[in-house]
């Protein structure tokens, strides 16, 4: 246990500490950036942020095909098994969501259109995957990590952004669903208990 402990910990700090850090996440009480900005889904459609936007908000989440904190990998089964489950659970609250793929710098290797529509189909994503250019919206948002999760309320406003929950993490005993929690307290219309937590995943591939 000691080992893959020791194992996995490497992993996260190759993965989600070598970002590039003159780029500032946006903020708790922050309006989404470029909430115009039209990016291409594997559905063939042109969407922008406000497209996706329901009632109640919308989930952003920067994700891709090839980091093991999304597909999986080791003893880390990975947070694409829970993409359509939270799907269902922001649609039932009125929320929009959006997985977004920024890795410009892997779209010949595993990030590109067609394999991003291929990621769609084979894991039955029930929600929008779009294409982000040359990291544009990445970088608006300063997004680091695949999954780096935003939480926008009715007016685009940044309520919560992180993690999904800990359980990347091996050591921790109980799960501590960060963003379901933030979704019903949001929905309750009571103050968020947690509104931040670390980003957990690789680094956002941007061109150099």
């Amino acid at each position: 246990m000691k080992t893959f402990l020791f194992i996995f910990t490497a992993l996260v700090v190759s993965c989600s500490l070598f970002f590039t850090s003159e780029i500032e996440t946006l903020a708790i009480g922050e309006h989404a950036p470029l909430v115009d900005y039209k990016m291409n889904s594997t559905l063939g459609e042109k969407l922008s942020l406000l497209d996706m936007k329901k009632e109640n908000g919308l989930l952003v989440i920067f994700s891709c095909n090839t980091c093991p904190f999304v597909v999986g990998g080791g003893k880390f089964e990975g947070w694409e098994k829970d993409y359509n489950t939270i799907s269902e659970m922001v649609k039932a609250n009125n929320i929009g969501m959006v997985l977004v793929n920024s890795n410009e710098a892997k779209r010949k290797a595993g990030d590109n259109m067609k394999d991003m529509q291929a990621r769609a189909k084979n894991q039955g994503y029930v929600m929008n995957y779009v294409l982000d250019k040359n990291h544009i919206l990445a970088d608006a948002f300063g997004a680091r990590t695949t999954p780096h999760v935003f939480l926008f309320d009715s007016s685009m406003t940044l309520i919560y952004t992180g993690s999904i929950d800990n359980t990347w993490n091996p050591a921790e005993t109980e799960k501590q669903p960060y963003l379901e929690n933030a979704v019903l307290e949001y929905i309750s219309k009571q103050p968020l208990s947690i509104t931040t937590t670390a980003p957990k995943g690789c680094s956002i591939k941007r061109k150099s």
